[in-house]
């Protein structure tokens, strides 16, 4: 059996759209960021709600996001005087924004992940449901793709990303397939061959899900180094966000939405230093505006939605650091 053809024009329903935009946005005149631009469309629910004097800057490292966002003949493309975009990660937002004279801004969206474009094209190289190049990387113009990692890690590197990235009990099994056949001559290339490595690998599965969706969540998140970006970005968006200004994140997976929490409540309660006990403790710069996830409705609408988990916190005016949330 032939695997499945994607449809011809790739298509993206943004998750929580409205769930999302109310945590973002907190002023009408503000200045926001789009972390994640993808295909706009969290961007342009926002910029209807802007006022003429709002403004709103967008980052994106694909370079299909950034071409969707500026073609001239695409419905994807935003034409507006308040909106600009940066092929870039989130993670030089703060450099970035500081080159066009951005100091603090008024509300940081970050919905993490891979978007349906990018799985529902094979030459992206992030799903099993379609054959092409094991590519996996947000970036195409820079970096190693997957492939190439899995053509020069040894077994011992291979199976500590599988596991610690994909959260995967046989990684070390998995690990010792692909470098078996690797050694055969006929090393991994596409989406194809490493799916069907990993199932004559993982034994066991649980109900419904294909035996290599944990290895490619794996491979993705550290070829894009998706984890470390976001404890990089989470660490700037404090000091960007101007008193009142609201972080929203959405998340999809239990590694991503451990760190956006733990950062949350971090920097939602006062922390002592055990080493120096009389100290003032550390200022609380956050405020938990808690977490949202999809309705049923949507669940069943977008059945990508359903791991999905929206955090919001707003940055506390400076008189009222160091009280507690």
């Amino acid at each position: 059996m032939s695997a499945p053809q994607p449809t011809a024009a790739f298509s993206h329903v943004s998750v929580m759209l409205n769930e999302a935009v109310e945590g973002w946005f907190s002023r009408a005149d503000g200045i926001y960021v789009d972390g994640t631009f993808g295909r706009g469309g969290h961007s342009r629910e926002l910029l209807r709600r802007l006022s003429p004097h709002g403004r709103l800057i967008a980052f994106d490292k694909d370079p299909a996001a950034i071409a969707a966002a500026q073609d001239e003949s695409a419905t994807t493309r935003v034409s507006d005087p308040r909106f600009s975009i940066f092929h870039a990660s989130f993670r030089d937002m703060r450099e970035r924004l500081a080159s066009v004279g951005v100091q603090q801004v008024d509300g940081i969206l970050l919905d993490l992940g891979v978007s349906s474009p990018q799985i529902d094209d094979p030459q992206r190289g992030f799903s099993f449901r379609f054959d092409g190049p094991l590519d996996m990387r947000m970036d195409t113009t820079r970096g190693e793709s997957a492939a190439d990692f899995l053509a020069r890690a040894d077994e011992r590197q291979i199976a500590q990303v599988v596991k610690d990235y994909g959260e995967e009990r046989f990684a070390v099994q998995i690990a010792k397939a692909l470098v078996a056949r690797r050694a055969s001559g006929d090393p991994v290339r596409t989406t194809g061959q490493l799916a069907e490595v990993v199932a004559r690998a993982v034994k066991t599965r649980e109900p419904g899900q294909n035996p290599a969706t944990r290895t490619f969540q794996a491979l993705r998140i550290f070829v894009n180094a998706e984890l470390e970006e976001l404890e990089q970005v989470l660490s700037d968006t404090v000091d960007l966000l101007a008193p009142g200004g609201r972080l929203a994140v959405i998340s999809f997976h239990s590694l991503e939405d451990r760190i956006v929490k733990t950062f949350i409540a971090r920097e939602s309660k006062q922390v002592y230093d055990r080493r120096a006990p009389f100290a003032e403790p550390a200022p609380t710069r956050l405020l938990s505006l808690g977490r949202v996830k999809p309705s049923a409705e949507e669940v069943a609408a977008n059945a990508r939605s359903r791991s999905a988990i929206l955090r919001v916190a707003e940055r506390k005016s400076p008189d009222l650091e160091g009280q507690p949330s």
